[in-house]
């Protein structure tokens, strides 16, 4: 296990930051851990990463136990912290030679070299970090956080200020990242969750209120309901679908399209028996589509507020 947590709280004052979290993750995954803003996504990984300590629960990373083993635990991530902090007096191979030196990395200039490629920085490398847009500051925090290529990468919002083409770049290198590491980030955009993570996490006042891969996001674990759309060659009769097994409502959006909705039982698969059906009646199906909730409807339904 790359990451585990077990009933992991932390206080201020009165008041739950993060209350009695738990979760997994495990290595080569990447996984987005989402929540409004105050809900607890920065104190968590800031304890991950021996930034703070929790007041209870444990934590380890690798095995390691961030309370008593947080020296090594350090060796072990590579962290992106939402306020970005730098040296901004230096300049940008100055300060990645500064972090090398930090980390203990032989061979520091192949090393920059490289990174600086992974991550885009090349026209810039020769920069102070002050003169630096606040998109390529970005880039250069997350030079710092995987130049001692760490197994386990933490990236509080690592897209934010970039441009939609750097975002683009930045999310690639995150997903080819995570063939190799185990990388859990941040971000308020729901997109870039949905094409570049295997799970994700959501928290909420403290609660960690989901986890799911994003194959299963979409769909109602409560009542096991599938929704479809249908489109039929032939024109149904309004009463045609009423014997269908599981069926919970049906509308005719126009002739010959229908919406459905039908329960599912755990093993079963509605879209089978919505075929076998209409197969059975002579119905001829030319397109059979299951709707999902998309990432921000599932997002706005357990935390109440928009990303």
């Amino acid at each position: 296990m790359s990451v585990e947590v077990a009933n992991l709280s932390k206080y201020y004052g009165e008041q739950a930051a993060v209350d009695d979290v738990s979760f997994t993750v495990e290595p080569g995954e990447v996984v987005g851990f989402l929540g409004p803003n105050g809900a607890g996504k920065s104190t968590t990984m800031k304890i991950l990463t021996c930034y703070i300590q929790q007041d209870k629960g444990e934590a380890t990373v690798c095995g390691l136990n961030t309370r008593t083993d947080s020296l090594n635990v350090r060796r072990k991530i590579g962290y992106l912290p939402e306020h970005n902090p730098l040296y901004k007096e230096m300049y940008v191979r100055e300060f990645l030679s500064l972090c090398c030196k930090i980390y203990g990395i032989r061979n520091a200039k192949k090393r920059i070299e490289e990174v600086i490629e992974m991550t885009g920085l090349g026209l810039e490398q020769h920069k102070k970090i002050e003169m630096l847009s606040r998109g390529y500051r970005q880039r250069v925090g997350l030079s710092q956080a995987i130049l001692h290529d760490p197994e386990v990468l933490v990236l509080d919002e690592p897209t934010s200020g970039l441009d939609p083409n750097q975002i683009v770049d930045i999310r690639g290198l995150i997903k080819k990242l995570g063939e190799k590491k185990t990388v859990i980030f941040s971000s308020h955009i729901m997109q870039e969750v949905e094409a570049i993570c295997d799970r994700v996490l959501i928290i909420d006042r403290g609660k960690l209120v989901m986890d799911s891969t994003i194959e299963d996001l979409g769909r109602d674990k409560e009542t096991q309901t599938v929704s479809m759309r249908i489109v039929f060659k032939q024109q149904l009769p309004d009463n045609g679908l009423e014997g269908l097994p599981g069926l919970i409502e049906t509308r005719k959006v126009k002739e010959g399209e229908w919406l459905i909705k039908g329960r599912q039982e755990e093993g079963d698969d509605f879209r089978q028996t919505v075929f076998e059906y209409c197969t059975g009646r002579g119905y001829v199906i030319l397109e059979m589509n299951q709707l999902t909730r998309n990432m921000e409807q599932v997002f706005q339904e357990l935390t109440g507020k928009t990303a």
